[in-house]
């Protein structure tokens, strides 16, 4: 028997809404929580069209579904990725065809679902547990009849074949799911070897993975309960399904500074500087109601606190090279990671994320929602408040010493600026994470501990 998928109405008056112009297509995603017995569709998004530059790009197949931009796809799929707070993810595609393509469709949708697959899991950095679902749904609609074909496609083998699936619609299904928050403090030292931006990806990769293991293995608090067992997370409650009344449940995570089965040992890399990230983060999760666990509430939550800074890294040093050029713009000028700021889905309730940069205002993140997630935000439903601003300050500059062969440098230190934290209500608010980077025009040592 194939899986079931719970969809909310929002959804099927989105997806009925979409028309195709004669002879194409329309690719998008949909989004919302698997788990092991049920999954649950929140949002529908069609793939933006891409701006082109230059000159059209030229058709590669005979037909519209030969001519699917999977890059763009897959690069949509990543963006929407990282707008989704803990407990949510991309869970599959919809491509709406004409008729006469109907035949091909499926052959389309399997292609497309393993190449977004593969791109959104190239970065990420926890593991899968053995309850996670490796399913990715499917969907195809016909243009003209409407008619839906649900299926599903195992990612974790290349080979699987299409298994049917169970696609209902049902009224405010996420409406009353409860929510997760937590503020955690973050202090990052990694390690960087070599100049090249290869080799700083890398390292920074390596030394957040380190980081994102500890935080799996960290203790939590839930609604001030262990995070141990099999418990259910609303036990002892009495649910009633008419309500629509979202829990907020306060969390805690506790980190250790070596893992309980190694010994804390001092390791010495040669390294040529080091990124600092540093700060409190605002994290956020929501859990389905039907009888989740505990444990899964907190990994949930554990999963948005590693996406979440992840994120940051990466796009603080895509906006590094794409500004400066070069490995150079670690080294000069004022650098800042962005700040995560919240805004409301339509209908549903369920927030959605998006990163400011201090140079942005709220009319950037409304233009982003608009574009990636196809939903008109007012600018006064962006909540900014539960990270405050913060800035990154260049220190002195390398200058050389010719005093000796040795060539002695000073250390240009780019270090942020920890503003008070900023408490907003009902939430565990915080500061968002800042970076501190420090590059040596030499090879030097450094130590430190895992």
């Amino acid at each position: 028997m194939g899986r079931s998928y719970f969809v909310d109405e929002a959804v099927e008056e989105y997806l009925s809404g979409l028309q195709a112009a004669p002879g194409s297509c329309v690719t998008g995603l949909l989004a919302g929580q698997s788990s092991p017995q049920r999954d649950f569709v929140v949002l529908a998004v069609q793939t933006p069209h891409r701006e082109s530059e230059g000159q059209p790009k030229a058709s590669k197949g005979v037909g519209p579904l030969d001519d699917i931009d999977v890059e763009w796809v897959t690069e949509h799929a990543k963006q929407v990725s990282r707008m989704l707070p803990g407990g949510l993810s991309v869970l599959g595609l919809f491509l709406l065809t004409p008729p006469e393509l109907s035949k091909d469709a499926q052959n389309a949708l399997k292609r497309l679902i393993f190449a977004m697959e593969k791109y959104i899991i190239k970065g990420r950095l926890w593991e899968l547990s053995e309850e996670d679902v490796t399913d990715r749904v499917t969907l195809h609609i016909c243009s003209k009849t409407k008619k839906l074909v649900c299926k599903t496609f195992d990612v974790k083998d290349p080979k699987s074949s299409a298994k049917p699936a169970d696609w209902k619609y049902q009224t405010s299904i996420s409406s009353s799911w409860p929510m997760l928050t937590c503020s955690v403090e973050v202090d990052l030292q990694i390690p960087v070897t070599g100049s090249s931006s290869d080799n700083t990806d890398k390292c920074m990769k390596d030394g957040l993975r380190r980081w994102a293991k500890q935080i799996e293995a960290a203790y939590c608090l839930v609604n001030g309960r262990q995070a141990l067992d099999d418990s259910e997370l609303i036990s002892g409650q009495k649910k009633n399904p008419k309500t629509t009344n979202r829990q907020t449940l306060p969390t805690r995570i506790f980190v250790s500074d070596s893992e309980l089965d190694e010994r804390s040992t001092a390791l010495v890399q040669v390294c040529s500087g080091s990124m600092r990230v540093r700060g409190v983060v605002h994290c956020r999760a929501y859990i389905h109601n039907n009888k989740p666990k505990v444990r899964h509430a907190a990994q949930a939550i554990k999963r948005d606190l590693i996406n979440t800074v992840c994120f940051r890294v990466e796009m603080f040093l895509e906006d590094l090279l794409i500004n400066e050029g070069s490995q150079k713009g670690l080294c000069s000028g004022q650098q800042a990671l962005p700040r995560r700021v919240f805004a409301p889905m339509p209908i549903s309730g369920l927030s959605v994320c998006d990163y400011m940069f201090p140079d942005e205002s709220t009319a950037d993140v409304a233009e982003r929602l608009k574009e990636m997630l196809d939903c008109e935000t007012p600018e006064e439903d962006i909540d900014t408040s539960l990270e405050s601003i913060f800035s990154a300050i260049s220190g002195s500059e390398i200058t050389d010493s010719h005093d000796d062969d040795s060539s002695k440098h000073v250390i240009s230190e780019i270090q942020a600026e920890n503003p008070i934290i900023q408490k907003a209500p009902q939430y565990y608010a915080g500061v968002a994470i800042a970076a501190a980077v420090a590059l040596l025009a030499t090879v030097t040592s450094l130590l430190y501990f895992n």
